[in-house]
């Protein structure tokens, strides 16, 4: 079922990444780290759709998400969400209904590169009003530089959550690593107990699931999601 949602606010959270507040349409229902297919409403582009993830709760009366946007002639990416970062509010996009492969399974690593973090937004902040505490809880969040990453202070202060902020492509940047790798995992991985998710770019997911199993993570608790 399409439903039209009407842009109420829009705030940029860095150079490319924008926090939108849409209306909430009677009977759009979701679950924490669901995602939906959406297109501007706007001649054009009304078949053009790309996934995008709420990052509100579904106790919540708006609806929203934090969306990465790209230059215009970005390979994949067609302009959408270049247009994205320039609307304003009372307009409008039209989304289908929500799916998405992650969802809360229990506490553990939350493994996330650059975009790939939204899901975790809503579960994560979903298990902190059902807890009270993200103790147990660990995200690493991977962007190419320092300027990239968004939300930092947001994730520091969730209380409970163990944070890890890197950086692969700014050597010179106290939080340069190269790689979400192994030697990085021993630190906060605990493959006994942990469900790990993962999101992230096709390269990431292969990676990430491959070297979580070879540390000792059944599949069965390796939670994945594709938003390259």
């Amino acid at each position: 079922m399409t439903r039209r949602l009407t842009l109420q606010r829009i705030t940029p959270l860095n150079h490319s990444v924008f926090h939108l507040v849409f209306d909430r349409p009677e009977g759009l229902a979701f679950t924490p780290g669901q995602a939906v297919d959406m297109a501007l409403d706007r001649d054009g582009w009304r078949e053009t759709r790309h996934p995008f993830t709420f990052t509100s709760l579904p106790s919540e009366e708006a609806a929203e998400f934090v969306i990465k946007t790209y230059p215009e002639d970005a390979e994949g990416h067609e302009g959408m969400t270049a247009r994205i970062a320039r609307m304003q509010p009372g307009d409008a996009v039209l989304v289908e209904d929500p799916w998405g492969a992650i969802k809360d399974e229990g506490d553990g690593l939350f493994l996330a590169g650059g975009a790939g973090v939204t899901p975790f937004i809503a579960v994560l902040r979903d298990k902190l009003a059902r807890a009270g505490t993200l103790e147990g809880n660990t995200l690493i969040f991977s962007n190419e530089t320092e300027q990239d990453i968004f939300l930092k202070a947001f994730f520091e202060d969730m209380p409970g959550l163990r944070t890890r902020f890197i950086v692969t492509q700014d050597k010179d940047s106290a939080l340069y690593h190269p790689r979400i790798d192994s030697a990085l995992l021993k630190d906060y991985l605990q493959p006994d107990r942990d469900t790990c998710y993962v999101c992230g770019p096709d390269a990431m997911l292969e990676d990430m699931s491959d070297l979580l199993r070879e540390r000792g993570v059944p599949a069965d608790r390796i939670v994945t999601e594709d938003f390259d």
